[in-house]
């Protein structure tokens, strides 16, 4: 029997601005990556986000991101290796502090943004990243776009990896995501989002935004929950899922 993650970023909601539905979009999914303070939410945002995900029984992970408020963490920044490293592991330890109190453990750490498609081109930025992973335990899993330089990084590292599928995002044909630029790079039609998934997980291929077939392995399917629709789209996925036979649980219960 197949088996599934669906994961949702969360908790990127930041002083007196709301955003996403955090508390309705939470109960549906099974892993939520949750911001840590730079690219979007704040102390207060992460210890109620924490809250909510032990209390729907989801498995929590680190968000990071680029200090970036104003640009959401979606501006490219020149960063050096280093500063990747640095980066990700302070974030992890401020996520780390709010899910200790709650008697939580992290499952994982995905990044956000364009600290995640950098990463995802550029090995020497992904080595950075799970080096991060490694040393802060070397059991937390790196969340990665299928078939990235993360991924490659995770796998020469001895790092537990863990590949991510965009249900509402077109892929380029080297199988980095489209521009957000790009006509047709996000998918509003939930029917064709819903086809995409089940091919992907029956078949392990997506039809690219030029219309070549690409190979995709995934563990966890990444659905947002920062707009209108985020609830329908995500009990429509759960439900198709169902109907598919595909059971829905935490990449952290095989990965691990």
């Amino acid at each position: 029997m197949h088996s599934i993650d669906l994961n949702c970023d969360l908790g990127e909601s930041f002083g007196a601005y709301t955003i996403g539905l955090d508390e309705t979009v939470t109960p549906h999914v099974t892993s939520v990556n949750i911001a840590c303070g730079w690219h979007a939410g704040d102390p207060l945002v992460m210890e109620r986000t924490v809250a909510l995900a032990k209390q729907c029984g989801v498995a929590i992970g680190a968000h990071p991101g680029f200090p970036d408020l104003l640009g959401f963490g979606r501006r490219e920044l020149k960063v050096s290796p280093d500063e990747v490293y640095s980066y990700v592991k302070y974030q992890i330890g401020a996520l780390y502090a709010f899910a200790r109190s709650h008697h939580m453990e992290l499952q994982h750490m995905k990044a956000h943004g364009s600290l995640y498609n950098m990463a995802g081109k550029d090995i020497r930025l992904a080595e950075a990243m799970c080096r991060a992973c490694r040393d802060f335990d070397s059991q937390l899993i790196l969340l990665a776009l299928a078939g990235s330089k993360m991924e490659e990084a995770a796998q020469q590292m001895g790092v537990p990896c863990a590949r991510e599928f965009f249900a509402d995002r077109a892929y380029s044909p080297d199988g980095s995501l489209a521009p957000r630029s790009m006509p047709g790079a996000v998918l509003h039609d939930t029917q064709v989002a819903l086809d995409r998934v089940v091919k992907m997980i029956q078949t392990g291929k997506v039809t690219a935004i030029d219309g070549t077939e690409i190979p995709v392995a995934c563990d966890s399917i990444c659905v947002h929950g920062d707009n209108e629709s985020a609830v329908a789209f995500v009990t429509a996925i759960r439900h198709r899922l169902e109907e598919e036979g595909i059971a829905c649980r935490p990449f952290g219960a095989s990965l691990r």
